[in-house]
């Protein structure tokens, strides 16, 4: 567990402090401090913010609402151009000094001390596998005179008739993208970077490979972990997978079924009860 004073020192590498949370459809919002602001009052204070400006959070005449950095969460940002220490953050009522109830990482907590609570286990672990794709490039419209959306890539079967720009060939059909090698597979190295720094950021990773469909299906894998540790690892894995994507001009989305007659994205999730050395479930 790390303590208060380590991710104070953690700030003499860094210029910034982004400061995150989740709404409740489990977005993650943040602003930005100078690192001057890192000291021990900001983690016995908290830092104020609007509720009533998120989803799912207050009215207007009850908006004040304090966040209480976790020093558990914090990390080095290896997106960030500028040195950036990321720190995650519970919500809290400021008159109540109470946790908020729609906080997600309040709700999973609770799940995690009702476990223990009722004797089964005292510890569950989770690992699950977002699956998602990584596209060059995508539009969309919906307004008075068109409706529509386009998705393209360079791995897609659609583009192996191309003729406006060079063409090598060997796009990948539908249902055939799972593990081939590079060429075929046209994302190894920006897989690669993508983990290297999930890595970097404190999440173990195991795996990363191509999935089954084509037009860049992606899969990493991540190491097992309790449940709000690993709800928070799953935000920082959508965050870096998405803004390695944009630095190599692609883009990354999780929705379920962006591609009609191929595999779409899920994300199966792994886990086990364990009551002391015992795997009960």
């Amino acid at each position: 567990m790390a303590k208060t004073a380590d991710v104070i020192k953690m700030g003499k590498d860094v210029k910034m402090v982004d400061i995150r949370f989740i709404d409740m459809p489990g977005t993650w919002q943040h602003f930005t401090i100078p690192v001057r602001r890192l000291d021990e009052e900001l983690f016995e204070e908290g830092i104020p913010f609007d509720g009533s400006s998120i989803r799912g959070f207050q009215e207007i005449h009850e908006s004040d609402m304090l966040l209480m950095p976790d020093p558990d969460t914090a990390f080095i940002d290896p997106i960030a151009d500028i040195p950036t220490l990321v720190i995650t953050c519970d919500v809290y009522d400021p008159i109540t000094l109470q946790p908020y109830e729609r906080d997600p990482r309040y709700v999973a907590r609770k799940a995690e001390a009702y476990l223990k609570q009722t004797g089964i286990a005292d510890t569950v672990f989770f690992g699950p596998e977002a699956e998602f794709f990584i596209f060059d490039n995508v539009r969309y419209a919906s307004s008075t005179n068109e409706s529509y959306y386009h998705i393209d890539s360079d791995e897609g079967w659609w583009n192996s008739g191309r003729a406006d720009r060079q063409n090598f060939g060997g796009q990948i059909s539908p249902k055939r993208g799972y593990f081939p090698v590079p060429p075929t597979d046209t994302l190894q190295n920006v897989r690669s970077e993508i983990v290297m720094a999930l890595e970097a950021a404190g999440i173990p990773m195991e795996i990363h490979h191509h999935e089954v469909a084509t037009a860049g299906q992606t899969e990493l894998g991540m190491r097992f972990d309790t449940l709000t540790r690993m709800a928070d690892h799953l935000l920082v894995y959508k965050y870096i997978a998405k803004n390695v994507a944009r630095k190599n001009g692609k883009t990354v989305t999780f929705m379920p079924k962006p591609l009609f007659g191929d595999n779409g994205s899920g994300m199966h999730v792994h886990s086990s009860l364990w009551k002391g050395d015992t795997n009960v479930f």
